[in-house]
């Protein structure tokens, strides 16, 4: 009934741009507030992992000046450079993320040619480690702020997990109320948190100022020298310091553009830097303090105050992954890359506000599982960056060819710096291997879980549409033998659901054989999804008259839209020769079928069977597409794949 067109859309984009009255500052603040929580939560944990008994650093003064300049670097480089400046040049309509990245390379490709087929690969690749991170997100955010009572009260060490679980509960129990209200308090909120980033740096580094020396780039390049090869593995640490910059490019579409490069250049990156150098100048002041230096760092009667603060601000960054989880969702349910599910909207207001149950507890049930195995927030910082740095190569990868297809002028600059965003991204990935047995195999699994499934529901409707097709009657042939004896036709208007425009619906030949009978006006109705984020109004539906009131029609959705096929066919009145549906006079005829694993074609049985019980268990096509029940009449069969 539905899927994917490559079409690109025309006119203007009529949802998700326009920001209302919100002016520049507001959406900065709000920027603020959700984009940035994840990677604003960073200082909490990777100065201290980057000193690890893993890693077997020193924190003496040469040491200590090599990590915080790789940390300084990265965050120029891989944040500022490539996603804030470059990235988020690649505007498609106005939305981001790696699944809104995949749709604009593979528009600049060959449709069904191999180049187009890899990209949808490393596409549907980066989207599963999106997932496997954004678990990992909320686990090592919170239980690293609720870590800081040990250094407040040691004798609550034994609190630590419980509020860590109790905290994470409550965050997936209240996303059913959606985020309108308590986003107001997002903004300022994060706005104070990188606020006492930035006081606390500067207030340790007034007490050893040698530390701004970090900034110069041989530090780093001295570390690498004096460590060897041994030297890369470091960056397993250092690459803590940016996750959450791939969210930026995710978000880009709540925001625009301008108001998240103005939020970073201007507040987020000064607060973390000076946080960064004021952490590493508290331990060349006192070694011992590497222990935990964001909390030692903190003066003794703002240690409570902190804890608190910390806790919200990884709420609010974790809040930010789990709604980038459910529009990463919905766009592969709409793109046909997972099963749909059931989606409710929490805001009358924005059309973004979503909340997916089925994401939602199963985010939540892996979440609580990662802090009851990992216990601390060390354990989990091994099992927290593969995904990440795999995710940032995939993205490079893509912005490669997006740049050389769409940006002639720009890619003379952007296509040499990808070379070098490469190498990095590289050695990210070999650093963050190296973790596999002490964690890192936790993302790489549920990574690859979560991309057989996507790929075994996508292989699985390309067969199950193939087996339709090929037992199916050519429409052009079956309509005019029909209309040689018609059947009694009854009043009212019959919508049959098809994927296949060229097809007899399964539902039309099934209401023929049992009920005898033929509704005076008859549709055959069609959705596609574009791989636009918003169908142009004027592409949105298509009719055409085919005799004997018989009427093709097909409706368009972007993959960022919510389909309502019955406000779409109401405008059918307002298409010129067509016809006016009576919402209240239409019934809804489709069929749904049963789907049995046969050894003989298709994939492997075990991917039949997998995709046999995705298809079983997936919300049925009517309530994606909010078709009224008490409109619906629906028809089995059974199909071999």
């Amino acid at each position: 009934m539905s899927h994917a067109s490559s079409q690109p859309g025309t006119g203007p984009r009529t949802h998700g741009s326009g920001h209302g009255k919100v002016g520049l500052a507001g959406l900065i603040a709000g920027a603020i507030g959700v984009v940035f929580g994840d990677i604003g939560t960073s200082p909490l944990y990777t100065l201290r992992e980057a000193f690890s008994p893993h890693y077997g650093l020193v924190a003496n003064h040469d040491t200590v000046l090599g990590v915080l300049s790789m940390i300084f670097w990265s965050l120029m480089i891989v944040v500022t450079l490539k996603y804030v400046t470059i990235i988020l040049r690649a505007d498609n309509d106005g939305e981001g993320g790696i699944m809104a990245l995949m749709a604009l390379a593979q528009r600049c490709l060959a449709k069904g040619g191999k180049s187009a087929y890899l990209v949808g690969i490393l596409g549907v690749f980066g989207a599963s480690l999106f997932f496997s991170d954004g678990v990992i997100t909320p686990a090592i955010s919170v239980l690293s702020a609720v870590e800081g009572l040990e250094v407040v009260a040691p004798g609550l060490h034994a609190w630590i997990i419980p509020i860590t679980v109790l905290v994470l509960t409550a965050l997936f129990a209240t996303q059913r109320y959606g985020t309108a209200k308590v986003g107001r308090v997002f903004g300022p909120i994060t706005m104070l948190w990188f606020l006492s980033l930035a006081a606390l740096g500067v207030l340790n580094i007034l007490h050893e100022p040698e530390v701004l020396h970090a900034i110069n780039p041989l530090w780093a390049g001295r570390f690498f020298l004096e460590h060897s090869w041994g030297g890369v593995f470091i960056l397993g640490a250092v690459v803590l310091a940016v996750t959450g910059g791939e969210a930026i490019y995710t978000d880009m579409g709540h925001f625009g553009a301008k108001p998240i490069r103005y939020a970073w250049y201007f507040f987020v990156l000064p607060s973390l830097m000076l946080n960064y150098l004021g952490q590493g100048a508290l331990v060349l002041e006192d070694p011992a303090a590497i222990q935990n230096p964001f909390y030692i760092g903190v003066p003794q009667w703002a240690r409570w105050p902190m804890i608190v603060l910390a806790t919200c601000a990884t709420v609010i960054a974790s809040q930010a992954v789990i709604t980038g989880g459910f529009s990463v969702a919905r766009q592969a349910m709409q793109l046909g890359y997972i099963p749909r599910m059931h989606v409710r909207h929490t805001s009358s207001d924005t059309i973004g506000q979503i909340y997916i149950p089925g994401i939602n507890w199963a985010m939540a049930l892996v979440v609580i599982a990662l802090v009851l195995t990992f216990q601390t927030s060390s354990a989990l910082a091994a099992a927290y960056g593969i995904s990440v740095s795999l995710t940032m190569l995939i993205d490079t990868l893509l912005l490669i060819v997006v740049a050389r297809a769409l940006w002639p002028r720009w890619r003379r600059w952007v296509l040499p710096c990808c070379a070098g965003f490469i190498l990095i991204d590289v050695a990210f990935v070999v650093a963050n291997g190296a973790k596999v047995l002490q964690g890192a195999w936790f993302p790489l699994v549920l990574g690859i879980t979560l991309f057989t499934l996507l790929r075994t529901w996508r292989r699985g409707r390309q067969l199950l549409h193939a087996e339709i097709q090929k037992d199916g009657i050519r429409l052009d042939t079956f309509l005019p033998g029909l209309m040689l004896a018609p059947p009694v036709r009854v009043p009212g208007t019959a919508v049959f659901l098809t994927s296949d425009r060229g097809i007899v619906p399964h539902a039309l030949m099934h209401n023929l054989k049992h009920n005898k009978v033929l509704h005076e006006r008859n549709v055959f109705l069609t959705v596609e999804t574009l791989t636009l984020p918003y169908a142009a109004p004027d592409r949105r539906l298509k009719m055409e008259s085919i005799g004997d009131d018989f009427h093709r029609v097909t409706i368009r959705f972007g993959f960022m839209e919510t389909p309502d096929v019955p406000m779409a066919l109401m405008r059918c009145g307002d298409v010129e020769s067509g016809i006016v549906i009576d919402p209240m006079d239409t019934t809804y005829f489709t069929s749904r079928e049963t789907v049995v694993a046969s050894p003989r074609r298709g994939m492997p049985v075990w991917r039949d069977k997998l995709f046999a019980f995705m298809h079983r268990n997936a919300a049925p096509a009517t309530v994606f597409f909010r078709i009224p029940g008490n409109r619906l009449v629906e028809l089995g069969s059974q199909v071999q794949i």
